[in-house]
């Protein structure tokens, strides 16, 4: 079964938007200044995690897929 990427790559994007516009704030940035570098870090992560999770997809279905020829060899 594959790893749904989508709702996996959201959480971490929006703990790491909330997490960069709070640090923002506390060092004194304007608000607009906090809102893009949130944006653009939420963004990269959101990719990133997405890259990772299709990774994982791509391990664990080679992983069946040769269990499944390992299996149908031996018989």
């Amino acid at each position: 079964m594959l790893i749904h990427v989508r709702q996996i790559a959201i959480t971490p994007a929006v703990i790491a938007f909330f997490g960069l516009s709070i640090v923002g704030l506390f060092t004194g940035l304007e608000p607009l200044t906090c809102c893009k570098r949130a944006f653009l870090g939420a963004t990269l992560i959101y990719i990133l995690t997405g890259i990772i999770v299709h990774i994982v997809n791509a391990v664990l279905m080679r992983a069946i897929i040769d269990s499944h020829i390992n299996k149908n060899k031996g018989t």
